[in-house]
């Protein structure tokens, strides 16, 4: 029996379940499971045991660690004695941990959802009879043997994708195929494609399927394979070697068309023509063990899965956006976990793969977003939808899977018809919803209104059915049974004990009489689970059966005595009988109801995608309308063109920071525009928020092809991208054997390879993990490329300030930067300032990043940021010193470029002065250049040269003091112009 029991710390765990083996039984097992073979890593091994379940060897430590939180609960089998590990217990035997069959559930769903392990449950004979076999077996991709123990009560909300990849090289270039399964709805897809040697198109299609777990042949010496096992592993999924022979095409055909259902199957399938993917189903059937269950011959759906069809995410991209919350973390902290407003399981899961493929079909992404508005603007109808509809709606696809495989019961009925019974008052609210437009409403009665009126029609025989079979009036009391009625022998054996009730209440009564007992408040009369029918007195009125004739004491408890009589025991042995002969034709009935509703699994499967789809579109609206600020409805131009869609968002927000407690989240502007900032150079402090703001731009975007309204002012405009790449945050991964430096350059790599014009690339902070020039030298040659082969939006975070001069050599590069305000603290040195942090992004560029500020926020011993700041202004005095020592003009010239930066003047100020300091030097430069063709031209007519090429050889030569008293007289004719703007001022301090 379970139950809870309390450590020191008042918290509460599971209580092990008690064993039913004797020492004898204990020590047989122990002597079997050392004969076991051994299993492989990540693998748990549970023994089915009837009522409870048991852990062994190590198995045991994890769970007794990861449920019970504490390995005080082993026992030692098989040892010189089956103590518990306590400071004196033995620790000879094996270690084993009793499991509850709700423990060994909980154990289950975190170890192949979180823990990504692999389990096998073993079943045996007898507590004696060691002939034990593998019953059930399952992993992160493969839960169809244990779906009863993880689905039915439980809050798992992805379909466990399980794929399979078979490669195979043509001229030198990796092709794929690809199978996939989604055994939850019955899905079955394939994929075949050329791919690159860093197998992008892999990753991809990896992240838009969601996919747990990866089927690869085993084969070591192929280094194509061993690429493609560190992508799937960089995806966190788990991998399955299987023999090469398993990846052979040869049958699948027939053996598909066994699976699929009448609209799919047929021998000219297009996706029989995949010759590579049909290899990859092959093995993908077997390990699934598809063929075995005759429930999934005719169900199964088979498509093939175009990654162009949906925007393309690498795993970096995944991290960055946070799209979905890592483990351990809050899940609030995610895109995901912030739209999840969904009632339904089958919605959760529809987000979760909207989320992973947001589309790319502008027509389709405008439904979307015309869907969402219905429901922003009628609050009302939003509301009653989430509270009153779908919230009631079961998931009716795994219902109807265990009405297909006959492991339902009468339960699983009455939730589809009560869900049935509310469909029409759902289309009801839905058609008088108020649509901004007729074309809105239009929109609203093809997608919702009109399929779920016709699942409603669909549906009224399983209503039906269910009234003429089911005793509904016995719901309030939570019983699920068949109308007597319904069958002839069941009417007969319901109508003897009907009789026997009445004779047990008659003997109640008499008992009442005969004791002198109030019936009502006195003695009880109670059908107790191990007793029976029988008699209770509380404990002070015991004495009234005390020596009295014709009562028999049961047992004494703290609630009182129960007790009974002769003809009360006959009465209750005859209502057992009775119960059970009902039980068993009930039971007969109950399969039969259940086998009538698995002809309705088609219907219930329309409507459940309908309810999913709606639930989620609701919860986007949800979301939409009660953010901080409302998000708007974005424009999204058409992805393609010579002309690429111009990217203009006012006040764009990042969703997930702004609903953190205590933050209010300052808005920015970003405007990306074809030919003059398609890429981004973002300059300024640490903790200015340039991760921040790169990171919201890919947020919105995806958010908005998702077909989610967006955190934005009026005025989202965004082109629609073919695929979100990002370099962000890299991290160590020793135990796989890439560092820092490395997975920076692998995510790189995957950019520079993979972006198209049509891409958004994030790129923060490249180059931190080497040195300061080779990481420099990488991120301006990294960026060149991306700007001027590429040609795609880019937004490019860096501490790298002589990046900014790329917004100089190409004209659509843009140069902003974080804003932060800086005072000098006085009588301080160089590094003694006070920082406010603005969280703006402004055009211009900034050359400092404040690391010693940020290091002060965090809490540095007082010392240690004294010697940092005194090391800082010795390096400063050390690069001044050069710069006066072996620097020119052109050196001071672009000192006083990045300080006049500084001064983060309006942008008119800094046009008008760039304009002016060009004219300035444009003046200067012809004045000596007539000067330098002047004194050399009777030179070089002398050597025989021309004019021209005199000028050029000459002109070096010119002396310097003639150029400089040049230069102050250009200087003395513009300086009222240039006092008068404050950037030209700075700029030509120096002159």
């Amino acid at each position: 029996m379970s139950g809870l029991m309390y450590g020191a710390g008042g918290r509460g765990f599971e209580k092990p379940a008690e064993s039913n083996l004797d020492s004898g039984a204990e020590d047989s097992f122990a002597k079997y499971f050392a004969s076991m073979p051994e299993k492989p890593d990540g693998m748990v091994r549970l023994f089915d045991r009837a009522d409870y379940y048991t852990a062994h060897g190590d198995d045991a430590i994890l769970v007794a660690t990861s449920v019970f939180k504490t390995l005080s609960i082993i026992k030692y089998w098989g040892g010189s004695s089956s103590s518990s590990s306590g400071a004196s217990g033995s620790k000879k035997g094996l270690p084993s941990v009793n499991l509850s069959v709700a423990a060994a559930k909980a154990f289950l769903r975190d170890a192949l959802t979180s823990k990504q392990m692999r389990i096998e449950i073993w079943k045996g004979g007898g507590k004696r009879s060691n002939t034990w076999k593998v019953d059930r077996q399952a992993s992160p991709g493969n839960l169809q043997d244990v779906e009863d123990l993880l689905f039915m009560s439980s809050d798992i909300t992805s379909s466990p994708i399980v794929m399979a990849l078979k490669l195979r090289s043509v001229d030198g270039v990796p092709h794929v195929g690809a199978a996939f399964a989604d055994a939850t709805n019955r899905v079955l897809g394939v994929s075949e494609f050329a791919d690159n040697d860093l197998f992008s198109n892999v990753e991809s299609l990896v992240i838009q399927l969601g996919v747990k777990e990866c089927l690869l042949p085993d084969d070591g010496n192929d280094p194509d394979l061993q690429r493609l096992i560190k992508v799937i592993d960089s995806c966190g999924v788990i991998q399955t070697l299987r023999k090469k022979s398993e990846f052979n095409s040869g049958s699948v055909e027939q053996d598909l068309n066994r699976l699929l259902n009448e609209e799919n199957a047929g021998a000219t399938l297009p996706e029989f023509s995949k010759k590579i993917a049909m290899g990859s189903m092959s093995v993908l059937m077997s390990y699934l063990g598809l063929l075995h269950d005759d429930t999934n011959f005719g169900q199964y759906a088979i498509s093939t899965h175009d990654l162009s069809q949906f925007l393309r995410l690498d795993a970096s991209a995944v991290r960055a956006l946070s799209l979905f919350s890592e483990p351990g973390a809050s899940r609030s902290m995610s895109v995901f976990g912030l739209l999840n407003k969904c009632k339904t399981s089958q919605g959760t899961r529809l987000l979760g793969q909207w989320l992973k493929q947001p589309l790319v079909n502008l027509h389709e992404i405008n439904r979307r977003h015309d869907l969402v508005e219905i429901f922003v603007q009628d609050s009302m109808a939003r509301q009653t939808l989430q509270s009153e509809y779908l919230k009631l709606m079961p998931d009716l696809r795994r219902i109807s899977k265990k009405f297909q495989k006959q492991v339902a019961s009468l339960e699983d009925v009455v939730r589809v018809y009560q869900a049935v019974l509310r469909l029409g008052d759902l289309v009801e609210v839905i058609t008088s919803a108020d649509t901004p437009s007729q074309r809105h409403g239009k929109v609203l009665q093809e997608a919702f209104g009109n399929p779920i009126k016709t699942s409603n029609t669909n549906l009224a025989m399983f209503v039906e059915m269910v009234e003429a079979t089911l005793d509904l009036s016995e719901l309030e009391n939570h019983n699920f049974v068949i109308k007597p009625d319904f069958d002839e022998k069941l009417r007969t054996i319901k109508d003897s004990l009907d009789q026997v009730r009445d004779q047990i209440d008659e003997q109640h009564r008499l008992a009442g009489k005969d004791l002198k007992l109030d019936i009502e408040k006195k003695l009880h009369l109670e059908n107790h689970s191990t007793y029976g029918y029988c008699l209770r007195v509380t404990r002070t009125e015991a004495n009234a059966i005390k020596g009295k004739r014709g009562y028999t004491d049961i047992a004494t408890i703290k609630g009182g005595v129960y007790f009974t009589t002769s003809a009360l025991k006959e009465l209750d042995e005859e209502f057992r009988t009775l119960s059970d002969q009902y039980s068993t034709t009930q039971s007969k009935l109950v399969q039969d109801v259940i086998g009538i509703a698995a002809t309705y699994c088609s219907p219930l499967d329309q409507l459940n995608i309908k309810l999913a789809e709606l639930d989620v579109i609701v919860a986007f609206a949800h979301v939409s309308a009660n953010a901080p600020e409302p998000y708007t409805r974005p424009d999204l131009v058409e992805m393609g063109g010579e002309r690429r869609g111009d990217l203009k968002v006012v006040a764009a927000r990042h969703p997930v920071l702004e609903v953190q407690e205590d933050i209010s989240f300052i808005a920015n502007d970003v405007e990306m525009v074809h030919d003059q900032s398609e890429f981004l150079v973002i300059t300024g402090p640490n903790m200015g928020g340039k991760s921040t703001f790169i990171r919201q731009v890919g947020i919105l975007a995806l958010m908005a092809q998702a077909g989610c309204f967006v955190p934005a002012s009026q005025g989202a405009q965004l082109p629609i991208f073919d695929c979100i790449l990002a370099r962000v945050g890299a991290g160590d991964s020793q135990v796989k054997g890439v560092s820092t430096f490395m997975q920076e350059m692998l995510e790189l790599a995957q950019i520079l390879k993979t972006a198209t014009p049509d891409s958004l690339v994030l790129i923060d902070e490249l180059g931190r993990g080497t040195s300061t020039y080779d990481g420099f030298g990488i991120a301006y040659a990294a960026s060149e490329w991306i700007a001027t082969k590429v040609r795609c939006k880019t937004l490019f975070a860096s501490h790298f300030a002589e990046i900014t001069s790329l917004a100089e050599q190409i004209p659509h590069v843009r140069n902003l930067h974080v804003v932060a305000h800086v005072t000098q603290r006085k009588g301080g040195g160089k590094q003694d300032r006070d920082i406010t942090l603005l969280y703006q992004v402004k055009e211009g560029i900034s050359d400092r990043s404040y690391g010693i500020h940020v290091a002060e926020l965090a809490g540095f011993p007082e010392s240690v940021i004294r010697l940092a700041k005194r090391k800082a202004e010795e390096l400063e005095d050390y690069q001044e010193d050069e710069e006066e020592e072996e620097g020119g003009e052109g050196d001071k010239g672009a000192a006083a470029v990045r300080a006049a930066a500084k001064l983060d003047l309006p942008k008119e100020v800094t046009d008008a002065g760039t304009a002016l300091v060009e004219e300035f030097l444009q003046t200067w430069v012809k004045r000596t250049s007539a000067l330098a063709a002047a004194q050399s031209e009777d030179a070089s007519m002398q050597d025989g040269d021309s004019a021209e090429g005199a000028v050029s050889r000459k002109r070096a030569r010119l002396d310097a003091s003639v150029e400089l008293a040049e230069l102050r007289k250009v200087t003395e004719e513009y300086r009222e112009r240039i006092e008068s703007n404050p950037w030209a001022k700075q700029v030509l301090a120096t002159f």
